[in-house]
This record gives C-alpha cells, sequence and structure tokens, in this order.
C-alpha cells in the first residue's frame, strides 16, 4: 500500500514531535531494589512516578495496610528520590506500604513551588485512587518529607485547594498524618521562601493553615538548623495544641539543616528519628508492637558523624 506525500508527512511530523517530548523530558526513572514504579502523573512533559516498597507477604488482594509517601528536599528547585529509601525499606519491614514520589522542581521542569505542592497533592490522591489494587487503607495515609519536602507533604495534610486541576478532585488529596523532618512550614515573610511565594504565601504556608481537620503530625528538627527556627517550630506545635491535634516536636541540640539523613548526621542520630518515628506511627495506630533492634540497624548504612 502506497503513502500520499501528506500521510508521509504527517508521519513525519509525529516522529519529530516524540523526539521533541523526550528530549525535553528530565525525569529519569530509578532503580531501587524492592521498590515497584509506578507512573502517578504526566506534567511539563514528564512522566513523574511513585516508588512502592511493599511489605514482606503483602496480599493487595487481602490486605489493607496502612501507608506513608515521602518527598524529598531540596528548596523546590531539586532533590532525589532516594533521600528516603532507608526509611521508606525500614517501614515496609514493619508492615506499611511505603512509598517515594517524584514531584516537579526548578530545576528540571522550571516549575514554581505551586506545582510542587499541585504534585504531591496528586501523590496521595493516586495512592487513594488506587487503594483497592496498592492493598492500603484508604484511610490511613501519611505523608512525610525533609526541608522543602517537609513543606510538601505538610500541605498534603493541612492547605486546602492548590490541587492539579486535571486531578479527579472528587477524591481526597489530604494525607491522614505526617512525619515532618525540618520542614519548611512558614512562608510568611518572616519564614522561609516567601520571594517565590510573596502573590499566594497565605495559601501555600501550613503554619497559618492549621485548624481542626489538621492531621497528627511528628516533628524533628536541629536547634542550630539556620533555616528553620527553633520559635517556629515551637509555634507550629503551639497552634496544632491549641486545634486539639497531637502535634510532636523532636529537638536535636547543636544539629544543623538535614541532620537527619544519616550522610550528615551519622547513623546513632538517623536511628534515634527512625526509632520516634516508629513510636509515633504505633501511638497513632499505623504500626504494632516495638521493632527488634536488628531490624532497626539494617536500615543503617553504619555512617559515622564527621
Amino acid at each position: 500500500m502506497k503513502l500520499s506525500l501528506l500521510s508521509l508527512h504527517s508521519l513525519l511530523c509525529l516522529y519529530l514531535l516524540s523526539i521533541a517530548i523526550t528530549a525535553d523530558a528530565k525525569t529519569t526513572k530509578a532503580n531501587y531494589p524492592g521498590a515497584k514504579a509506578e507512573i502517578y502523573k504526566h506534567a511539563s512533559g514528564d512522566d513523574l512516578y511513585l516508588y512502592i516498597f511493599n511489605p514482606k507477604g503483602h496480599d493487595p488482594a487481602k490486605d489493607k495496610r496502612p501507608a506513608i509517601v515521602f518527598f524529598f528536599g531540596g528548596g523546590w528547585n531539586g532533590g532525589s528520590t532516594g533521600q528516603f529509601k532507608q526509611h521508606a525499606a525500614y517501614l515496609a519491614s514493619r508492615g506499611m506500604v511505603a512509598v517515594l514520589a517524584d514531584y516537579r522542581v526548578a530545576s528540571r521542569q522550571k516549575t514554581t513551588p505551586r506545582e510542587c505542592v499541585a504534585d504531591g497533592k496528586s501523590a496521595v490522591r493516586w495512592l487513594r485512587k488506587n487503594a483497592d489494587r496498592l492493598g492500603i487503607d484508604p484511610k490511613r495515609i501519611a505523608a512525610g518529607g525533609g526541608s522543602a519536602g517537609g513543606h510538601v507533604a505538610a500541605t498534603t495534610g493541612i492547605i486546602t485547594g492548590m490541587d492539579d486541576p486535571a486531578d479527579d478532585l472528587s477524591i481526597s488529596s489530604k494525607s491522614n498524618a505526617l512525619a515532618l523532618y525540618n520542614p519548611v512550614y512558614d512562608n510568611s515573610p518572616e519564614g522561609y521562601g516567601y520571594s517565590r511565594v510573596k502573590d499566594y504565601w497565605k495559601d501555600i504556608s501550613p503554619l497559618q493553615n492549621i485548624d481542626k481537620s489538621s492531621p497528627p503530625t511528628i516533628v524533628f528538627l536541629g536547634t542550630k538548623d539556620k533555616l528553620i527556627p527553633v520559635a517556629t517550630a515551637e509555634k507550629f506545635k503551639a497552634k496544632m495544641n491549641e486545634a486539639g491535634i497531637k502535634s510532636d516536636l523532636h529537638l536535636y541540640k547543636d544539629q544543623p539543616h538535614g541532620f537527619f539523613n544519616e550522610s550528615k548526621g551519622g547513623s546513632d542520630i538517623f536511628l534515634d528519628t527512625l526509632r520516634k518515628t516508629d513510636a509515633f506511627l504505633v501511638e497513632i495506630g499505623y504500626l504494632e508492637g516495638i521493632p527488634a533492634e536488628e531490624q532497626l540497624k539494617a536500615a543503617s548504612k553504619g555512617k559515622k558523624k564527621k
């Protein structure tokens, strides 16, 4: 069968368009042992992935396990989904479905914090939409993250709106619990990142949007964090408590921003934050029992603080 010149031209255009789209893509699919990758969203020319760690023996047809999704830090500019892979693998070993989420950032997709938040909400919404298939409890989906990733996580639990209009908005994007590691959660003129969100800071700042529907939260912060003052963390805790919401704050003396990462704070601090995260999840009914010390240490790479 002969193709007309018009058909050939159309095919050539489609081919060139596909090459352009591929060349424009900035997200690279990661490979984490023990994790299954799924695309949860396509935006800004990119496929955005979730990396799902399932507990041993997990049967989605029978199980309804609690889940947690982690968002990496990087100032809304960059970062790697692998930041929380130790946390995810550990919590999967404890019985949760643990997930690492990619989201758009300025260095890769030329986006703003608004898109970071929209993607965080899309990730939670996707997990809830697929809860039956994944074997998770749609009423027990926690969000966690560090620094700007902590901001993304916090917005999923506290901020109303700022959803991606392309999502199925009939499905809630609200997380049911938060685990935040030196989080950016005050975007006021006195807080972090105001210059980048000044036109809508009141809508995107978790601290200014706490109410009775906010989820239980655990926060970790170093007392020498130059980006997130201790006073901000104490104000957040006070406002949560005033709203009748459980809010735990753990301060680490003389520790800087990012101390919770084992590569920066060392294995002792990393394991301490992991133990406290575990205890918090037990307290709110997401985990059971006390982890074996060997189980905790298996999450550590044994790095010493320099």
